[in-house]
C-alpha cells in the first residue's frame, strides 16, 4: 500500500506540472515518509532505518526505472558547495542540496522526478524525498 501511495503522490505532482499557463510552481517535494529522530541511538536504530530507507527507496526506484529508464545519479555535494560559496543555484537544487547529498533522478519528456534520503545528522530523522520539477539541474 505504501509503494502505491508513493506513486500516486508523484503522479499528482507530475500531474499538476503539465497544462496550466506557467505562473504555478517550478517543482513540488514531497516527504514520502519520516522516521523517528535517534537522539537516544547507539547507531543501532539508525542503520536499520537506513536499511529500510534505501530499500524503499530502491523499491520505487525499480517502479520509476520501467516507466523512465535507468535514472541517472546526481551527487548534491558539488551543488551544496557551491551554494554555501555564495552562488545563487535554482530552486530545488538548492534547498534539497541541503537535505541530501545524492538523488535518482528520471527525465520524463517534460519533468525531472528525483528520489533521495534525507540523512544529515546522525540524531535528526531520515526522510525519503520525492521531487518532480521542470528547473533543469545544475551543471557540474
Amino acid at each position: 500500500m505504501t509503494m502505491a501511495r508513493h506513486l500516486a503522490t508523484i503522479d499528482e505532482f507530475r500531474a499538476r506540472l503539465t497544462g496550466g499557463s506557467g505562473g504555478g510552481p517550478d517543482f513540488h517535494l514531497a516527504e514520502l515518509a519520516t522516521s523517528e529522530d535517534f537522539r537516544d541511538d547507539d547507531g543501532t536504530r539508525r542503520g536499520l532505518a537506513e536499511e529500510q530507507y534505501e530499500a524503499e527507496r530502491d523499491g520505487l526506484a525499480a517502479v520509476l526505472t520501467v516507466r523512465w529508464g535507468r535514472p541517472t545519479e546526481l551527487d548534491l555535494w558539488p551543488v551544496l558547495e557551491r551554494s554555501l560559496a555564495g552562488e545563487s543555484l535554482p530552486e530545488p537544487w538548492s534547498a534539497l542540496a541541503n537535505h541530501t547529498a545524492e538523488l535518482r533522478l528520471w527525465w520524463d519528456g517534460g519533468r525531472w522526478i528525483a528520489l533521495g534520503i534525507s540523512r544529515w545528522d546522525k540524531e535528526l530523522p531520515l526522510r525519503l524525498l520525492a521531487l518532480v520539477t521542470a528547473v533543469d539541474p545544475p551543471q557540474a
